[in-house]
């Protein structure tokens, strides 16, 4: 197969730039699918069959768990909290459980609630799933729940732009990249509506990863653009019914490749390279979705062992605490007062049954006050994060 080599100002595979009055040259992506048309040779095959069966494996293993809702809930956190990363938030997962749990931290960095405001994002649009198509509309509802009250929520949330945005340099003139202008951002996006709704015979993750790089091409906010298209990935492969519950998180290897990331977008843009392109993201599906189903099993082990715990050394508050460790899954940090609103039993009782969980090593102290103190699920929230967590220097290991 040829194509894809096109450089310069001429028509490209994927697109081709334009100069622009003000002097600078803007991109015009071209419809999808790409023309030439991707070469699905044996090895894009493989990598294509080994991303569905890491795809089908997730899927299975999260509905073998007890209470899928359960385990979810820090699936998304995780997606949340890298996907901002990527974007140079620096809150972490840890911070997000800890905002989320009204944990009051003066050293807790700002941007905790563009985290916050991703995971209702998320909820929100898969919500929304239910009775509206993915479409334009659906983009522009889940950008205005992003970016409202953070920063760039004086950049018009929810409205695509209506002026030059520009991604590296100070301004179009020495950008990294020129997506296209306004008008022709939105005859791009009517385009990409069409092509997520048309039918054809391109295999799921392929349509998913082409629709992906051509909304980053498109950049049709002024801010939130990465953060949108990588829910968008999410959206189509729930709404696809390939995966039930949203548990596969590809900013983890993005983050992990974010150089790559940003080469392989830019290279559809200036050499036609759909196919580099693909492989980076058929990769990334495969080694994130086995690692999720990792992931699901050491959760179910880490359930059983501190059910086990639980049952073989509380006497008559093993049930109590058993319905407080049910709790904890959707609430990894809390305070006693908290613990006493979700399983309804009186502050005495379970101040006693904190402690007696925090000397079993199943809970850890994380102020280190007296006073409005507050617990944390270490081992569980350790699965999902990579930085150490306050209350627990000098402990090893992953809870596996």
């Amino acid at each position: 197969m040829t194509g894809g080599h096109h450089s310069g100002p001429g028509h490209g595979r994927a697109g081709h730039y334009v100069r622009q009055p003000a002097g600078y040259r803007a991109f015009i992506p071209s419809p999808l699918p790409p023309d030439p048309p991707l070469d699905m040779g044996p090895e894009m095959r493989a990598l294509l069959s080994d991303a569905n069966i890491a795809l089908g494996q997730l899927e299975g293993s999260i509905r073998t768990l007890p209470d899928p809702d359960m385990f979810v809930f820090m699936y998304i956190r995780q997606e949340a909290a890298l996907s901002s990363q990527i974007e140079g938030t620096q809150s972490s997962l840890y911070d997000l459980v800890a905002a989320e749990a009204e944990i009051m931290d003066p050293h807790r960095p700002k941007d905790v609630e563009e985290i916050i405001n991703y995971v209702a994002a998320l909820n929100y649009g898969l919500a929304r799933l239910e009775s509206l198509p993915i479409s334009l509309r659906l983009i522009r509802e889940i950008h205005e729940r992003l970016v409202r009250g953070v920063r760039g929520e004086h950049l018009t949330p929810g409205e695509f732009r209506t002026s030059q945005n520009c991604v590296g340099g100070s301004g179009p003139s020495n950008a990294t990249y020129v997506p296209p202008p306004p008008h022709e951002a939105r005859e791009a996006l009517g385009d990409l509506e069409r092509f997520l709704h048309s039918a054809t015979d391109l295999p799921l993750l392929v349509k998913v990863a082409l629709a992906h790089a051509q909304f980053e091409t498109i950049h049709p906010f002024l801010d939130g653009n990465g953060r949108v298209g990588r829910l968008l990935i999410t959206f189509l492969l729930c709404d696809s019914g390939v995966l039930t519950k949203p548990v596969l998180y590809l900013s983890h290897y993005f983050k992990q490749h974010r150089q790559e990331y940003y080469d392989r977008l830019q290279g559809i843009r200036d050499r036609g390279e759909w196919e580099q392109w693909l492989t980076l993201f058929l990769r990334g599906v495969s080694e994130v979705g086995r690692e999720a189903v990792g992931k699901a099993g050491r959760i179910v082990a880490l359930r059983e062992r501190h059910r086990s715990l639980i049952l073989d050394k509380l006497g008559q508050a093993a049930g109590s605490g058993l319905r407080l460790l049910e709790q904890l899954y959707h609430h990894p940090i809390l305070s006693v007062n908290k613990a006493c609103d979700l399983t309804g039993a009186p502050y005495p009782t379970m101040n006693q049954l904190v402690s007696r969980l925090e000397s079993l090593g199943v809970l850890h102290e994380t102020t280190g006050q007296r006073r409005n103190r507050s617990f944390a699920y270490t081992e569980y929230i350790r699965l999902f994060g990579e930085e150490p967590l306050p209350g627990e220097e000098g402990q090893g290991g992953d809870g596996s």
